[in-house]
């Protein structure tokens, strides 16, 4: 979602440093925060905090996570998410082609509903995708492949190589890779530039989500 189909001015990693400073008392340096882009919220806390020599045993990332939950609902109702341009456009024109579109994404099922509810979208028959899949629902988040696959399940596919999985983060990337998908797309409208992408398993570079139509 974020930087892949919702520009959100990259809120979400600022929350996480935030939250994840506060806990231990210093700044998050950037690269270590860049690592566990793309990953769910709550395993990139754990990550974080495991690199920083903080304690990350369970009780304390859930504590970090719920400071990071409040914080990024504060600031998204200060700076409302807004679609990537082209994304609505995308959306209508695959699914108009019998193409089924799920989101998948390294929220949590309430953050991601939330941001769903800000956007005005909706998810299922007549909505404005087929399905959403969240970061809670698999066993482990990207570069794991349970999020692809967990879609596959949502929207009725059986051929992995009939996937087409986007994202803007190396992590997304290898998870499409790792599941088999047929096209493993990366867009340079998020957290990455092309460079970083162009060094993460692909098979396609595009400057934003519109492109896939014609890829398709």
């Amino acid at each position: 979602m974020a930087g892949t189909t919702v520009a959100e001015g990259g809120l979400v990693y600022a929350a996480i440093e935030q939250a994840v400073a506060a806990s231990v008392g210093r700044p998050v340096p950037g690269d270590v925060l860049a690592r566990w882009k793309g990953t769910s919220k709550a395993e990139a806390i754990a990550g974080i905090l495991r690199d920083l020599g903080a304690d990350a045993s369970p009780a304390r990332v859930a504590e970090v996570f719920d400071v990071f939950t409040a914080r990024i609902d504060e600031a998204y109702r200060e700076h409302p998410p807004t679609p990537i341009p082209g994304t609505l456009e995308a959306f209508a024109a695959l699914r108009a082609a019998g193409v089924r579109v799920a989101l998948q994404t390294g929220y949590s099922a309430s953050v991601a509903a939330a941001i769903l509810d800000r956007l005005g979208w909706t998810v299922g028959e007549g909505g404005t995708v087929d399905a959403l899949v969240t970061s809670d629902q698999v066993p482990q988040s990207r570069p794991a492949p349970y999020l692809v696959f967990r879609a596959m399940e949502a929207t009725g596919v059986t051929d992995v190589r009939r996937v087409l999985a986007a994202g803007d983060t190396p992590h997304d990337l290898a998870a499409g890779t790792n599941a088999g998908a047929g096209l493993v797309v990366g867009v340079t409208t998020g957290a990455f530039d092309r460079a970083t992408l162009e060094a993460a398993p692909h098979t396609h570079l595009l400057d934003g989500i519109g492109g896939i139509v014609d890829l398709v």
